[in-house]
């Protein structure tokens, strides 16, 4: 094989797989590709995800309690009052359930806007196909009742409470114990 094809084929070489040292040749570094953090993400659990939205949503909600407007304060009740009545009947499934958990991540993403962190924004954003695909999953295979899904009504409406005061502990105390409650009911299942 001539250099100039193994030259191309290194240029063409996903990144750190292969390095070039000017004057002491190519180098391997891997025999496989690191893997992007969209592939990583969709690979995860929803356990995986939880875990991390523990970390994020904790100190997204600090953020908000202190940095939230009148105009984020109108989003998130309605993000609110949309949960309430998403909120599917005893024995109802499918599209209600379904709507029920749009319903309730559009209501943790606005509070995640009210933090005015765009970074935060769009990492909370990546998270939203695996979290919503993770929740279908689980609530597929589990028969859920309303008090399934209700069991966090009071939650919420404590967490909309406490950003509206702007109480940062308060909301991060609020959100880290509705999150672990989740966490454990799917560790559980």
């Amino acid at each position: 094989m001539g250099r100039s094809t193994v030259r191309e084929r290194c240029a063409r070489s996903p990144a750190r797989l292969v390095q070039a040292r000017q004057g002491a040749g190519v180098f391997v570094l891997a025999t496989e590709p690191d893997e992007d953090w969209r592939t990583r993400l969709r690979r995860a659990s929803v356990v995986d995800v939880y875990e991390i939205r523990e970390m994020v949503e904790g100190r997204a909600t600090e953020l908000a309690a202190l940095r939230r407007t009148d105009d984020d304060l109108a989003a998130i009740d309605r993000a609110l009052a949309a949960r309430t009545a998403a909120l599917p009947a005893d024995g109802a499934a499918g599209r209600r359930v379904e709507a029920f958990i749009d319903a309730d991540i559009a209501l943790h993403a606005a509070i995640v806007r009210a933090a005015h962190n765009p970074i935060l924004v769009d990492l909370f954003a990546e998270f939203v196909p695996v979290l919503r695909e993770g929740l279908l999953e689980v609530t597929s295979l589990m028969d859920v009742r309303r008090h399934d899904l209700d069991h966090g009504r009071d939650a919420h409406a404590a967490l909309v409470e406490a950003v509206r005061d702007r109480d940062p502990s308060a909301a991060a105390r609020i959100i880290a114990a509705e999150l672990e409650q989740t966490l454990d009911g799917l560790r559980n299942r």
